[in-house]
This record gives structure tokens, sequence and C-alpha cells, in this order.
């Protein structure tokens, strides 16, 4: 199959690309920086999904996955902005398959910096809109919202002991997702999965859930 990969140069979309061209599909990716996967049916295009008018013509692409994202002043225009351009220029057609945001658990708990929060939590409402539109093509859509994933964009935590602590405390897991197991999840949820939609999956080693019973022994 053909997919299309925002944000595949480094992180969570470089290790999703690399599963699906390992299982032999046909990969576009885009990202603002260069290239850093050379594979015969891996095609790469330099651009910023905030700029539609750079986005290049493609053949029908079969599966799309919104993975672009940032932590900084931008997060309203790229995260959710940006997601939106690119599925409605690429993804609301015929011939998809499935549609996969890459959400975060700060969409489902707010507890981010501010921006980032409410740009996730409109990547979900955005996932079911979504849903609701591309079911009658019989495709999909869901988002996978990840807590705590061991990406060199997180090192300035996994790196603070004391930090990394407090972190692992509240991670009844007591450990963060490696990159392997994201881009799993998401070949499992693009072509493997055929009738879970508009979905926002929580995927955080019960960090959001971590409570505590309180009664008398």
């Amino acid at each position: 199959m053909r997919v299309l990969i925002t944000g595949s140069s480094s992180g969570i979309g470089k290790g999703i690309a690399e599963k699906f061209l390992k299982e032999g599909h046909q990969v576009i990716g885009f990202d603002r920086n260069e290239a850093s996967i050379s594979h015969p049916m891996y095609e790469h295009f330099q651009l910023d999904i905030r700029d539609k008018e750079s986005y290049p013509e493609l053949a029908p692409v079969e599966i799309l996955i919104n993975n672009a994202g940032v932590q900084n002043e931008h997060d309203i225009d790229i995260n959710l902005k940006g997601t939106i351009y690119i599925t409605e220029h690429y993804g609301i057609q015929p011939q998809i398959r499935s549609i996969l945001m890459i959400g975060s658990a700060s969409g489902h708990t707010g507890s981010e910096f501010p921006e980032y929060a409410a740009s996730k939590g409109g990547v979900l409402s955005y996932t079911k809109n979504v849903a609701l539109r591309i079911a009658p093509f019989g495709a999909v859509c869901n988002s996978l919202d990840f807590g705590g994933v061991t990406t060199e964009l997180n090192r300035p935590v996994m790196e603070d002991e004391k930090l990394w602590n407090q972190i692992m405390e509240l991670t009844p897991l007591r450990r963060w997702m490696s990159v392997e197991e994201t881009a799993d999840w998401a070949y499992f949820m693009t072509v493997t999965n055929r009738f879970c939609t508009g979905q926002n999956i929580l995927i955080d080693g019960l960090e959001a859930g971590n409570c505590n019973f309180i009664w008398p022994e």
C-alpha cells in the first residue's frame, strides 16, 4: 500500500516509516527536515505542513498517518491546523483505507503546556469528525494518544535522574514506550484493524489512571 507519514525524519514518525518499509509498503514522508531514511520504497518531501501551497501532487494514498508535531509557540498551527490541512487534502478521498492521528495523553488529561494540550485535544475531536466522514468509503480513523516515549525530544527528562524518578512514580508500569512499540501500534491500527474507528486510544502505561483508593484499614 501507499502510505503518507508526516514528521518522518525523526522520533515516532521515523520509527513508523521504517516499520511500514520493513513490511513492504511504499512510504512517502513529509518533514521540515531533510530525509533521514534511505530506502528504494521511500520518497521524501521537505516541507512545512502549514504551507498548503507547498503540498506536492501525489498519486492516491491508502493510509495517512498524521505524526508531525511540536511543543512550542506554533502548537495550534502545526499540531492541529496542519493535521487538518493534510487530512483534508490527502485523506478525505474514496481510495483511503485508514487515517491515523498521533495524539497525546495530554489531550485527555490537559497536563502539559496550555497550547500543546489544547492542540492535541483538538486532534482527538477531529479524529471523530474524520471517522464519520470516511466511514462511507469503508475506511477507519483513530488516534493513538501516547504518554511517555523514549525519543530524542524527551532526553532532557530521561537523563535527569530526579525528574525521571518522579515520572516513574506516576507511571504504574515504571517505564516508557519505545519508538518500536509506537510503530507496532500504528501498523496494527491502520493495516490489521478494519472495524475500530472514531476512537482515541490512550496508551500511557496507566499514568493517567494512576490513583490511590483511600479507606480505613
